[in-house]
């Protein structure tokens, strides 16, 4: 058990570099064996403790060599501007795996394989997402500009709906399936074109998800 108790309510688009569905997802190794990506969070509600993280907004950038489970990742951090010193801590406290139980969110798996952790940007992050329309658009100046929309049918080019359900999961428990595209810019550098993206409502605790 950890001492300070935190949670979170959020909505989140991410794009990385695996074909739609993304193995990594049912724990089989990335399409292109490493691993980008960028994430960008909403908290609609939530706390540290006893500061507030409502209506906050931040972005995860990721690059792995290989599968993400056998390390020497790095990562970059953009928090909303508009965050308090007090909201900054928490948010990094939590983002990078502390006051959570081993195992518990993804914030804290993650963690554990990363050996590069760039310093955090403090700055203003323009982010949409619609989960159950499939949509999402994350820009940050100098750091990273993408969106997300559904999978289109390749024969009649209708919207294509695939959810993905984990009831053991780290992150989410139903996420949609879409495609996106996204340059990171910043301080890790890469570039998706469409690839796989995901958009899911979240419910986390420093117990992991609340299914």
């Amino acid at each position: 058990m950890t001492e300070v108790k935190w949670t979170m309510k959020a909505r989140e688009f991410v794009n990385c570099n695996c074909a739609y569905g993304c193995p990594c997802q049912f724990n089989a190794l990335p399409t292109y064996g490493f691993c980008q990506a960028v994430a960008g969070m909403e908290i609609e509600s939530g706390h540290h403790g006893e500061t507030r993280l409502d209506g906050l907004r931040f972005v995860g950038i990721f690059r792995w060599p290989g599968a993400i489970h056998e390390g020497k990742g790095e990562a970059a951090v953009v928090i909303d501007e508009k965050a308090t010193e007090a909201q900054r801590e928490a948010l990094l406290r939590i983002l990078s795996g502390q006051d959570t139980e081993p195992g518990a969110t993804i914030f804290q798996v993650f963690s554990t394989t990363l050996e590069t952790f760039h310093e955090p940007i403090f700055a203003p992050i323009d982010f949409t997402v619609d989960v159950d329309a499939r949509t999402g658009r994350l820009h940050v100046r100098g750091v990273t500009d993408g969106h997300g929309e559904p999978i289109k049918n390749p024969v009649t080019g209708a919207q294509h709906r695939a959810r993905i359900d984990l009831p053991r999961g780290f992150e989410y428990s139903i996420a949609e399936m879409g495609r996106g595209w996204t340059r990171a810019i910043g301080p890790i550098k890469f570039e998706l074109a469409d690839s796989h993206s995901h958009f899911a409502r979240l419910h986390l605790t420093q117990s992991g998800v609340v299914h």
